[in-house]
């Protein structure tokens, strides 16, 4: 039996999915809708998703879009690189590290609304109903959380198709047919699953590529830059300080024209199964190659060592969508710790959907040449001293040889 709700803030794009969730919302429980559409850099007008929301008979006061680049970036996506995330050492969670944002802002406007629910328009069968409700709960516990595609019976696009036609929901011309795949995108990346790319034999087509040239047709020319880290976070592109959304548009320019960031990955889905998706992240892959160069130089062996072992679990979380989680949170506060040395420049080489490093240096490096210098270091280092670190090393392996050779018994 469904919770009675008076008004229930949507997560709103204006296209197919989500102009019939808010029809349903209306027709289904009687309820107040309340859009929220969030520009994360997803490269779209979002003019047309205020048009369709007024055409659908939401007030103006109801309809909430809003500018979250630099706080996507700044408190979400930086954070997260601090960590150098990768899930299953591949993906850089482009898609996962929006959610929570979402989440967060939907909360708020309910909370400024007098909104006693939410709703998102997340599949049954995916990550995002995971990620979106996990976040509403941490934020609010007492939320009533709507997930149509759980509890409605239109289970097809042609159901969704003579749904919109009935209630006389405007549809694209190119919604009538069947889209090749679906595609998710931010600032961040873009991601594209499904349709043409559901058997994971079968190479992607050109087409599905929407934020960088192929690599074999990018330029036959090396592309050299500069970032300057603060702390473990890219503040600054060839000299010039930008704010964190501005460096990564201009990393994501640079490396779009080289050819940079592709991935085409079978995951594991949090639910249990396994998809792929085929992703692009060209700005975030650059950052990441960069942030760990400054680490090789600024990070004591054990820290870096450290953070590289809670890395796999911190990059789970973010995929799973316990971005709120107490663990997170903790595993953070490490990370933050760790990154408070992390300061200088790296300088790299993009060519062909490659991110080279050719130089890096920081006021609080820990690379001393005297200690490593194949010629006179002066005394700065005795290598005498190995003997005996070595012999330390190798005692119980020699005990253990020992015992091996005496049937166990020393």
């Amino acid at each position: 039996m469904r919770k009675p709700v008076k008004k229930v803030v949507l997560a709103y794009s204006g296209g197919l999915d989500t102009s019939v969730i808010l029809k349903w919302l209306q027709t289904t429980y009687q309820a107040e809708v309340v859009t929220f559409t969030a520009d994360l850099g997803q490269g779209e007008e979002l003019g047309p998703a205020r048009d369709k929301a007024r055409l659908l008979g939401i007030k103006e006061e109801n309809i909430f879009i809003e500018d979250l680049r630099e706080e996507f970036v700044r408190d979400f996506v930086f954070p997260m690189f601090r960590a150098n995330a990768l899930y299953e050492g591949v993906y850089l969670l482009g898609t996962s590290i929006a959610r929570p944002l979402i989440a967060k802002r939907q909360i708020e406007i309910a909370e400024a609304v007098g909104a006693d629910a939410v709703a998102h328009g997340a599949t049954g069968k995916g990550n995002d109903q995971v990620r979106f409700e996990l976040s509403y709960y941490a934020l609010k516990p007492d939320v009533t959380v709507i997930a149509p595609w759980r509890e409605w019976e239109l289970t097809s696009r042609t159901a969704l198709l003579d749904f919109a036609e009935k209630h006389q929901i405007p549809i694209s011309k190119d919604k009538r047919g069947e889209a090749p795949f679906s595609v998710d995108a931010n600032l961040l990346h873009s991601s594209s699953e499904g349709k043409i790319l559901e058997d994971p034999a079968v190479e992607p087509d050109e087409i599905v590529y929407q934020r960088t040239v192929s690599p074999m047709s990018a330029p036959d020319r090396v592309t050299e830059i500069a970032i300057d880290f603060e702390r473990g976070d890219a503040v600054a592109l060839n000299g010039e300080r930008l704010s964190p959304a501005t460096l990564l548009t201009r990393l994501n320019a640079l490396g779009k024209e080289n050819g940079i960031g592709r991935v085409d990955l079978v995951e594991n889905r949090f639910v249990g199964m396994k998809s792929r998706g085929v992703y692009e992240t060209p700005g975030g892959t650059i950052l990441h190659v960069a942030h760990r160069a400054i680490e090789s130089i600024t990070l004591d062996r054990e820290v870096a060592h450290l953070k590289d072992s809670l890395m796999p679990r911190y990059a789970e979380l973010v995929y799973y969508g316990f971005w709120f989680a107490p663990e997170r949170r903790m595993l953070q506060a490490a990370i933050d710790a760790s990154q408070e040395h992390v300061t200088g420049r790296v300088r790299l080489k993009l060519y062909k959907g490659n991110v080279i490093v050719s130089g890096r240096e920081s006021p609080h490096s820990l690379y001393a040449t005297r200690y490593v210098t194949f010629e006179d270091d002066a005394g700065a280092y005795d290598q005498k001293d190995a003997e005996g670190f070595i012999r330390l090393q190798a005692l119980r392996l020699r005990l253990g040889a020992m015992a091996g050779r005496r049937g166990g018994a020393l």
